[in-house]
């Protein structure tokens, strides 16, 4: 959630904001429902504020006083009801404008009406270059029996999958490799939930615009829903609380699957598992000071690059333009990595900073040097979705027989194993 106070004083920085983001939303509609709201709700407290002096003047009164304040009241009484009805349907539509209320921009990020405006800000290597002609992952893995073709859609549907043999392997190999790397940078390994209740989807700004692709569960009974990604329960995790002493950023990386319904991508990438309902990631979350948030972005970026140079896959890295970035990111860098078998860059990490707008919804603060509490500002990244990142290396590190040389960092969670 952006700081309405900001908006109130400025409301053209956030009418310019709106237009860079390519969004539509009746921003002066906004402020007038915010103005009447105000005016309304100072109202009910002038009338609260009469019903306590009534309350402590009752017992001075004789009979014949007391008749004429109760009389005096009813109508009291009766416009505070009528105030609480106006001021509850009045906040359905006032919500409906606040939850949306894009974050506002970072002053380096990439300004552009569409996703054609997302800039490379430079590369990793070169496309990686055959002396025969490569194959698509899912060629090879079809080959290999690393993959189910048969089952996925009989069992769960289309865009799921089954994961066999040395594929299995490759990928805890992978995860074992991001988070060591990870963890020797001081981020805290943990290992979340992936149901939670519309408190956590709602605070990490999931709801309500991203509705229609959460999965919810049990409607009406448990009220839960699978996370998108586990950056909902990592920061919900300080949801309501006051933390006393972020000198230093408080920095989480995790293992999870993630669900998603794909609901805008009908027959788009269906082809194995570049794109699926059920998908497993390495990502981060941290919290820190206002002053921090630039540097400790930089230094995300920069972890996730580290891990991909590691894997020696030649990628991209963008800075997101103001289209492309979604309600709560300010500022977003991604990560596409060179699929041969596709001929082209796809998407393998992003890193978000968001500022205040999910720390204002879950109300997560710190103290500063005055003992003042203050909204912290959170940042999340993908490292590795293990899909895409499955899919580069078989692509990067195919041979001409049809096997796959396994990155060397990866070897020693493989076993030893160079080819597979």
């Amino acid at each position: 959630m952006v700081d309405l106070k900001l908006v109130r004083q400025n409301p053209e920085l956030m009418k310019d904001n709106i237009k860079k983001r390519n969004i539509k939303v009746d921003l002066d509609a906004f402020l007038e429902m915010d103005k009447k709201l105000i005016t309304l709700n100072q109202e009910l407290d002038e009338i609260k504020n009469k019903k306590n002096t009534f309350s402590k003047l009752i017992p001075t009164l004789s009979k014949e006083e007391k008749e004429s304040k109760l009389s005096e009241m009813k109508s009291l009484w009766e416009r505070e009801k009528s105030l609480w009805e106006e001021i509850r349907s009045l906040e359905i539509e006032y919500n409906a404008i606040l939850w949306r209320l894009p974050n506002f921009l970072d002053s380096t990020a990439a300004i552009w009406p569409d996703d054609s405006g997302n800039t490379v800000e430079w590369s990793f290597s070169k496309p990686t270059k055959f002396d025969f002609k490569p194959k698509t992952h899912y060629e090879i893995w079809e080959q290999k029996w690393w993959i189910d073709t048969e089952k996925w859609s009989e069992i769960s549907w289309a865009r799921f999958w089954y994961l066999k043999w040395d594929l299995v392997f490759l990928q805890f190999a992978i995860v074992n490799y991001a988070i060591s790397v990870l963890a020797s940078r001081w981020f805290m390994p943990v290992l979340p939930p992936v149901l939670v209740r519309e408190p956590a989807m709602f605070g990490t700004g999931f709801l309500p615009a991203g509705e229609d692709w959460v999965y919810k569960v049990n409607p009406g009974d448990d009220e839960l829903y699978l996370v998108w990604t586990a950056e909902v329960p990592v920061t919900s995790y300080h949801a309501w609380e006051i933390i006393e002493d972020l000198t230093n950023p408080i920095k989480y990386v995790w293992y999870s699957s993630c669900f998603r319904k794909e609901a805008w991508s009908a027959g788009k990438d269906m082809k194995w598992i570049l794109r699926g309902h059920q998908f497993d990631k390495v990502e981060m979350v941290c919290f820190c000071r206002p002053e921090d948030s630039k540097k400790l972005h930089n230094e995300m970026v920069k972890v996730e690059e580290d891990i991909w140079q590691g894997l020696w896959i030649p990628y991209q890295k963008l800075n997101i333009c103001s289209w492309d970035l979604g309600n709560p990111a300010m500022k977003k860098y991604d990560l596409e990595a060179w699929m041969p078998g596709q001929e082209k860059y796809r998407e393998v990490t992003s890193c978000s900073n968001v500022w205040e707008y999910q720390s204002r919804r879950l109300g997560i603060r710190y103290r500063d040097a005055d003992g003042k509490p203050k909204y912290v500002h959170t940042l999340n990244g993908t490292v590795i979705a293990l899909s895409r990142c499955l899919i580069a290396i078989i692509e990067n590190y195919q041979t001409i027989n049809g096997d796959v040389m396994i990155p060397e960092v990866l070897r020693p969670f493989m076993g030893g194993k160079e080819k597979i």
